[in-house]
């Protein structure tokens, strides 16, 4: 599929792809109908209608399997931001415990942390251009000005220790969806179900190719599950791309 269909709001990607669609099966039709008004249709009509079975199997387990694989990678990117989120929340309430100017500038801190990743790796992620080594360098700061923290007490030590494994949680949080973002349905899949569909599409015109009406009207029904099918894979094909995409909402909602 190509990259730039993925940043089409949804209902442009459904009309693409529609458009896309009829005009390969209209391409097939007009084959198969060429080819038997020039006397293959004894032949091509021998072809069993049972062909259709496990070829439609196949296309329907290819489909849930690409759907199975990014419907988890868009689970895991919500995982990934939620336990992000939760862990510079717990940051932010962690700071209280200790003086007023040290809790401001820890929550200075989680507030440039956040907007960086809004601002900088967010649109990274969806043109898949984000990497490890991209840096935070108010994550290594929180990280610092809590290690340089003296306890005066008990409670300020337990808050030291959980504040430094809430940073590693929200760090190790923001690696997973860095690398999530990567994640996309390969070309070749993507091959195999439009050769597939191709081929459903040449078989049910070969077993109608006596009546062109019935042929037009199977293919074009075909052609609509097919279009629907794309549609759902290509809109959650990358977690962080598109309409239908995980966004920085639950980080803008701890944001201090």
């Amino acid at each position: 599929m190509p990259d730039w269909l993925y940043h089409l709001p949804l209902g442009w990607m459904g009309l693409v792809v529609v458009a896309g669609t009829a005009a390969v099966t209209a391409a097939v039709y007009a084959v198969a109908m060429a080819l038997g008004r020039r006397g293959f249709a004894p032949t091509l009509k021998a072809v069993s209608p049972v062909t259709l079975t496990p070829l439609a199997v196949i296309f329907a387990l290819i489909v849930a399997f690409l759907a199975s694989q990014v419907w988890t990678d868009v689970q895991h990117a919500n995982a990934a931001v939620a336990r992000e989120a939760s862990a510079l929340r717990e940051v932010v309430v962690l700071a209280a415990t200790f003086p007023s100017d040290t809790e401001s500038r820890v929550r200075a801190l989680v507030r440039r942390h956040i907007e960086d990743a809004v601002q900088r790796e967010w649109p990274a992620m969806a043109r898949q251009e984000a990497t490890l080594t991209m840096v935070s360098s108010e994550a290594g700061a929180i990280v610092e000005l809590t290690i340089a923290i003296q306890p005066q007490n008990e409670t300020q030590t337990l808050a030291r220790r959980e504040m430094l494994r809430a940073m590693q949680d929200a760090n190790g949080a923001r690696r997973d969806r860095i690398v999530i973002s990567q994640s996309t349905v390969h070309w070749i899949k993507w091959v195999v179900v439009v050769l597939l569909a191709v081929l459903i599409f040449f078989t049910i015109a070969f077993v109608h190719i006596d009546n062109r009406a019935t042929a037009a009207i199977t293919m074009a029904i075909f052609a609509t599950a097919v279009a629907s099918c794309i549609v759902l894979v290509a809109s959650h094909n990358r977690p962080f791309t598109g309409q239908v995409s995980v966004g920085p909402d639950l980080l803008l909602q701890v944001m201090p």
